[in-house]
């Protein structure tokens, strides 16, 4: 018998409350179950201790037993120092969307632009530059010539 842990909901109509409770994974989400592990009410606010209630021994007995919790249990129980805390990998969250990747792609085609046409106008300068200190050297040696 394959064994969870797992939240059954209860509660009325847009007003949650959650048991936590062992059950047969086969039975379905409210159904029958052999034994409340606690409960847990999402409209609490977070650091209210009524939030999250566990018996952590009945909880150990079961994880013992083979109990396997659900995602959202074990991040319970993580928090609560029963399991350690695994690393979650989900590479889609690091990827941008396509809208962002556009936005990007315009940045960067918009700074490469400004960069070249930057280049571009310091080029000629630097020319201009250059050609003026040959003109003036261009003058000193004629001035040398006609001291001679």
């Amino acid at each position: 018998m394959s064994m969870k842990i797992r939240l059954a909901r209860g509660g009325s109509k847009k007003r949650p409350f959650y048991r936590i409770v062992a059950a047969d994974s086969r039975m379905p989400r409210d159904g029958r179950f052999i034994e409340k592990l606690g409960t847990y009410n999402p409209l609490l606010p977070k650091d209210s201790e009524d939030r999250v209630k566990m018996d952590m021994d009945r909880i150990q007995h079961w994880l013992g037993h083979g109990a396997q919790p659900t995602d959202r249990i074990a991040r319970m129980l993580e928090a609560a120092g029963v399991l350690p805390k695994t690393e979650r990998n989900n590479p889609k969250k690091a990827e941008l969307g396509t809208k962002a990747k556009e936005r990007l792609e315009a940045k960067e085609a918009k700074s490469e632009e400004v960069p070249a046409e930057e280049a571009a106008a310091e080029a000629p300068a630097e020319e201009a530059a250059a050609e003026a200190p040959a003109e003036e050297e261009d003058a000193g040696d004629s001035k040398e010539v006609a001291a001679n």
